[in-house]
C-alpha cells in the first residue's frame, strides 16, 4: 500500500509540473475603453503572462521591451481571456526570415506541433521570403507579415484567401531590427489587422471567439514592446 502511495504521488507532482503554469513577465497594460472615449489620461492595469510550454529562459524583460530567444518552439499566454478587445503591439524580428506571431482566442493548450488553436496573426521576417523558395518559386512578399489564419482546429472565413489563410493586400512591413506596429482589432468572430498605420488583411466567422492572447517562440529572436489591450464591451 506505501509504495501505490508513493507511485501516486509522484504521478500527481508530474501532472501537476506539466499542467502548472507560473508568472513569466508583467508586461504591457490594459486600459479600460471607457477611460479611452473619455480621454482620461491613465496608466492601464498591467498584463501578466504565464507559462504555457517554453522554458525561463526563453523570455527576458530588458526594461520596456520583452525579448524571446525563439527557443524553444511555443508560447506564454495572457492572465485573462479576452472575447471583443483592440490590441496595439509593436515587435521587431532580430535575424534574418524570424519566425513568430501572436495568437487571439487561444485556449492557450499546446497541441501536438507545441503551438495552440486560436486565431494566428503571423509575423515573419522579409528575408523569409528568399529562404523558403520552394520548386524555384518565390512566396510573395506579402505573406511574410501579417497572413491571419486558424490553427488547431479554428475555422475562419479569409478575407483575402491564400487557401484556409487571409494574406495581407500589401506588404507594408519593415525588416530585420525595426520596428513594426501591429493594430489587432477582435470583435465577435472578426478580426481586423493594421501593420504600420494601414488596414490590410482580416478574417471573419472564426469558430472560436473568446479565450487568451499569446505571444509565440518559434526559432527566433523576437523583441516586443508598447503592448496595449483595450477590452471592449
Amino acid at each position: 500500500m506505501k509504495r501505490i502511495i508513493v507511485v501516486f504521488a509522484f504521478f500527481m507532482v508530474g501532472v501537476l509540473g506539466i499542467s502548472a503554469q507560473e508568472l513569466v513577465t508583467v508586461f504591457g497594460k490594459e486600459v479600460q475603453w471607457q477611460n479611452v472615449l473619455d480621454a482620461k489620461k491613465v496608466k492601464g492595469e498591467p498584463v501578466k503572462w504565464y507559462q504555457v510550454n517554453t522554458e525561463v529562459d526563453t523570455w527576458k524583460k530588458d526594461g520596456d521591451i520583452l525579448k524571446c530567444s525563439g527557443h524553444p518552439i511555443g508560447v506564454i499566454r495572457s492572465e485573462k481571456e479576452y472575447e471583443n478587445f483592440i490590441m496595439h503591439i509593436e515587435w521587431r524580428h532580430m535575424e534574418a526570415g524570424g519566425n513568430s506571431g501572436t495568437f487571439v482566442w487561444s485556449s492557450a493548450k499546446p497541441g501536438e506541433n507545441r503551438l495552440p488553436n486560436g486565431v494566428e496573426v503571423q509575423m515573419l521576417e522579409l528575408d523569409w521570403v528568399n529562404q523558403n523558395i520552394r520548386d524555384g518559386k518565390k512566396p510573395p512578399i506579402a505573406y511574410v507579415h501579417g497572413e491571419v489564419f486558424g490553427v488547431g482546429g479554428v475555422e475562419i472565413v479569409p478575407d483575402n484567401p491564400r487557401g484556409k489563410r487571409s494574406k495581407s493586400v500589401e506588404n507594408r512591413c519593415k525588416g530585420k531590427g525595426e520596428w513594426n506596429t501591429y493594430e489587432v482589432v477582435c470583435v465577435d468572430g472578426t478580426v481586423k489587422l493594421s501593420v504600420n498605420g494601414k488596414f490590410v488583411n482580416g478574417i471573419s466567422k472564426s469558430s472560436q471567439k473568446k479565450g487568451y492572447i499569446c505571444l509565440e517562440s518559434e526559432g527566433a529572436e523576437i523583441h516586443f514592446r508598447n503592448i496595449k489591450i483595450i477590452e471592449l464591451p
